[in-house]
This record gives C-alpha cells, sequence and structure tokens, in this order.
C-alpha cells in the first residue's frame, strides 16, 4: 500500500478547504478560506462560483505543496455542499450566473405550483424526494426562465449545469470532464433512485435539458484527472459524494441501521438502508448514500434547514456572542434556558415538517433573559430537531438506539450531552469530528486501489470515540418537550 496522502477538497457553505490524509486516517495539514454569501433578496441565498473556484485550487495548491509535489499525492477526493446549483458556458469555462445555494428559497411559488397541479406523489415516488426549494432542479429551472445568459447558453448548445463538485471538476480538469456522482444526483429531483441516469419524465416535467447535465458517475473509481497546469503534474481524482453521504462513511455507517448526525451549517441525519430502496411516510427523504461498481447502497434522510448558521446568526448578525465557542460557557454558566425557546427557522423549516414559509422565533424573553439563555436556547434547538427527526424515523420504523454525530458544532460537548439526554439513547462522537472530509478520503482510498473496499478504509482511518450517555429526569426531558411543542405550534 502507498504511503503518500490524499488530498480533499472539502468546499462547504461557509469555506472552501484542501486537506491532506494520511493512509492511516491522521490529518497531515489544512488550508481554508472562508466564502462570502450574498442575499440580493429575502430567501435567497448565493455564492460566487468563481470564488469558489479561485480559493479552492489556491488551497489545493498550499497542500499539493506540503505533499512535496503532484507526485507526492496519491489521489483527490471531493465533497461538497449539496443541492447548490452553478451555470456556466462550456466554451468559456466561466460561470454565467451566481450560484444558487441550497438554503436558497426563491423557487418556493414553482414548488407549490407543481404540487398543486398533482405532481408530488409521482417525483416522490421516483426519486425519494419532496417539492421543495432545496433541491438542485428547480434552481436549475429558475435560472434557464429568469437569466439572459443561461438561456442563451441553452439555445447555443453551451451550457453547462451542475452542482458544486461538477463545476470543480470541470476545472479541475481543463473543462474535459462533465460528471456528478450518483450521490449528488440523487439530490436534484431529477435522477430516480433505481435509474442509472437522468430521468427523462423529471428532465421534462422541469424543463431542464439533459444536453446541459453532467455524467453520473460511480462515488469511486478514476472519475477525471487534473490539469498538468495546476499542480505540476495530473493528479487522479478518484473520490466523490455530497457532503452527507460523506460524513456517513466517515463515521463507518457502512452496515444497515448505522446512524449518523451532522451538525454544520444544517443538520443531517442518515440512516444506512443498504441495497433497499428507502421508503418513508413521515416525509424523510431518500437518497443514495454512495454507488460503487454502478450498484448502488441508499439511506433515510432527515434535513434541518439551520444548525450551526443559528449560531453564526446571534454572532454575525444579533452581535451576541465573540465567537462560536462561546456557546458552551455560557450554556453551562446557568442552570436552565430561563423559559427560552428559540424555533430557528430562519429560511423556513425542513423536515419533518417541511415548511419553506416558516420564520424563525425567539419565544419567553423577560428582563431576566440574558445572553447566556439566548446562547443555551440556541443549543437546546438542536436537541429538539433532532428529536423530531428522531420521531420520524421510529415512526418509519427505523427507531435509533443509538447516534454518531459529527460536524463543526458536534465539538460543543454540552450540546452532544443534551442531545443524548433529551433523546434519551448514546451519543457517540469520534475524536476527530471533520468525518465529512474523512469519508471523501476513504472514498478516494478506494477508488485509487489503496483499500479493496469501504470497510478496509474504515478500519485503517477512522479512530477513537467519545461516548454520551444520558442523564436527564424526566419530568426535565418532558417539560422541554413541552415547551419547544407550543413554540413550534406558534412558527
Amino acid at each position: 500500500m502507498t504511503d503518500k496522502p490524499i488530498l480533499v477538497l472539502d468546499e462547504g457553505t461557509t469555506s472552501t478547504r484542501a486537506m491532506l490524509f494520511a493512509p492511516d486516517g491522521k490529518l497531515l495539514g489544512v488550508a481554508q478560506e472562508e466564502l462570502e454569501q450574498f442575499y440580493p433578496h429575502s430567501g435567497w441565498v448565493e455564492h460566487d462560483a468563481e470564488e469558489i473556484w479561485d480559493k479552492t485550487l489556491r488551497c489545493a495548491q498550499a497542500m499539493v505543496g506540503q505533499a512535496g509535489g503532484a507526485d507526492g499525492v496519491a489521489a483527490i477526493g471531493i465533497t461538497n455542499q449539496r443541492e447548490t446549483v452553478v451555470a456556466w458556458d462550456k466554451a468559456r469555462s466561466e460561470p454565467l450566473a451566481k450560484a444558487i445555494v441550497w438554503q436558497d428559497r426563491r423557487t418556493a411559488d414553482f414548488c407549490a405550483g407543481l404540487k398543486e397541479a398533482g405532481h408530488e406523489a409521482m417525483v416522490r415516488g421516483k426519486t425519494g424526494l419532496l417539492l421543495d426549494p432545496y433541491f438542485s432542479g428547480t434552481k436549475m429551472r429558475w435560472l434557464l426562465d429568469n437569466n439572459d445568459a443561461v438561456a442563451d447558453a441553452a439555445k447555443d448548445g453551451r451550457l453547462a449545469l451542475g452542482t458544486v463538485e461538477s463545476w470543480l471538476t470541470w476545472k479541475l480538469t481543463g473543462g474535459n470532464t462533465h460528471v456528478t456522482d450518483a450521490s449528488n444526483a440523487s439530490r436534484t429531483l431529477l435522477l430516480a433512485l433505481d435509474g442509472e441516469s437522468w430521468d427523462g419524465e423529471l428532465c421534462d416535467l422541469f424543463g431542464v435539458p439533459q444536453s446541459a447535465l453532467p455524467a453520473v458517475v460511480d462515488c469511486a473509481g478514476e472519475l477525471g484527472t487534473t490539469h498538468t497546469d495546476l499542480f505540476g503534474a495530473p493528479i487522479p481524482i478518484c473520490g466523490m459524494a455530497g457532503d452527507q453521504q460523506a460524513a456517513t462513511i466517515g463515521q463507518g455507517c457502512l452496515s444497515p441501521g448505522d446512524t449518523k448526525a451532522t451538525y454544520g451549517t444544517g443538520a443531517f441525519v442518515l440512516a444506512n438502508t443498504g441495497p433497499t430502496l428507502p421508503h418513508s411516510d413521515n416525509r424523510m427523504l431518500g437518497t443514495v448514500l454512495y454507488q460503487l461498481g454502478g450498484k448502488r447502497h441508499y439511506a433515510i434522510e432527515g434535513a434541518v434547514f439551520v444548525a450551526g448558521s443559528l449560531v453564526k446568526y446571534l454572532r454575525d448578525t444579533l452581535g451576541l456572542i465573540d465567537d462560536a465557542a462561546e456557546t458552551e460557557a455560557l450554556a453551562r454558566s446557568i442552570d436552565d434556558n430561563g423559559g427560552v425557546v428559540i424555533v430557528p427557522a430562519l429560511s423556513g423549516l425542513g423536515a419533518p415538517h417541511w415548511r419553506p414559509d416558516a420564520r424563525g422565533i425567539i419565544s419567553g424573553l423577560g428582563f431576566d433573559t440574558g445572553r447566556a439563555q439566548i446562547a443555551r436556547a440556541a443549543l437546546e434547538a438542536m436537541a429538539h430537531q433532532t428529536y423530531d427527526l428522531a420521531s420520524a424515523f421510529a415512526a418509519d420504523g427505523a427507531k435509533w438506539k443509538s447516534l454518531k454525530i459529527d460536524g463543526g458544532m458536534a465539538a460543543n460537548s454540552w450540546m452532544a450531552q443534551d442531545i443524548a439526554d433529551l433523546l434519551d439513547i448514546e451519543v457517540v462522537r469520534p475524536d476527530f469530528v471533520e468525518t465529512t472530509a474523512l469519508g471523501a478520503a476513504m472514498l478516494a482510498g478506494v477508488g485509487c486501489g489503496m483499500f479493496a473496499s469501504l470497510e478496509e478504509a474504515a478500519s485503517a482511518m477512522i479512530g477513537k470515540a467519545k461516548t454520551f450517555t444520558p442523564q436527564m429526569d424526566e419530568p426535565v426531558r418532558k417539560a422541554r418537550l413541552e415547551s419547544w411543542d407550543a413554540a413550534l405550534a406558534k412558527v
């Protein structure tokens, strides 16, 4: 087995990173830059795709330099914010519009119209998804309808559409490779869960030309090769997955029933269903977990739109805290939330409610309310949103026995304990919480032949973990749940 490191490009919502992983899973280096978010109208969220590329390349070149050059890197793995749509000109390899971010709600009316016309049952039956602005297909349609440059490129056959991994791969390969992996493709509303490629009926419904879409490929293998000019020599791209699928792999959730929750900008719970097509009667989502050798493994997913972004809002917009880590100390400084409850519907409510029109509230304010109560209520909102998802999973016959957690917010031990307390189950947190990048490294390791299987990669790369056991008294738990339900009803 080679001892060369794997380079992971982890393109998130608020930052982009390049990370070097040794074959044993040790993190050797990180280069990171923040991404600017644009909010041109209420409910709209955009990125500059050229900024994403420029900063990703700069970070990647720094890590390739640390590895001693391109020849010192075994392979590249890519993981990305899902559902964000980029439209670019194939001829010039330049973006035609701002990227529409997964949080964006501008297509809510379009989705409502499709529901009213009776299309949701067909869409859900094929894709496992709901008609919601969250997903990529409606964003693609909006760009075609509302941006002249995108519409003209489509007429001329110059239009390329894709999610962020497609855009990065296009740029990395010098415009030679237009692909998306099956996990990302399953988030577009344009791919049937059991279909090899794009579904004609779905593409027609959303008005998205298949000629502009990337080819659907495996999550591991020889997916592309970087252009020589970027790093001095070509590097194979051998792993690719959406961030939540990558985190599930990075947690070692490789058997049916294994469940993880990632707390990043949003919060996402995935339960592995193996080769069995996922089904939910409680508005959970069905998704492709990964595809290897043309064979798919699936998951049921619950998506919460606001998690870490709530803490960012407290810091950047309200100015209540100086940094995210401060919330843990504030939460520990008081015995309870003082009656304050936050429902963080800052961009609507996700699963299991699916209310794109909902707005967030802070209830229970009094003259005795201070920063500590609000910070604690913000963290408690993570446990409550997770509890709602757990209840929906249980109603689908997939009750959680324990929960593996990761993501930036998972480093907050007070929050991890609160989740264990409220859900009354063990919560397991790996010592290395950035499992999204680790999962991409594992896929790239399999794709380049470093490991024979994901199970072998997990055994080699996944380290130790800490377990949080429930300690909350039942009357306290009951009171918390009643307060949350009352606040939720107001939303």
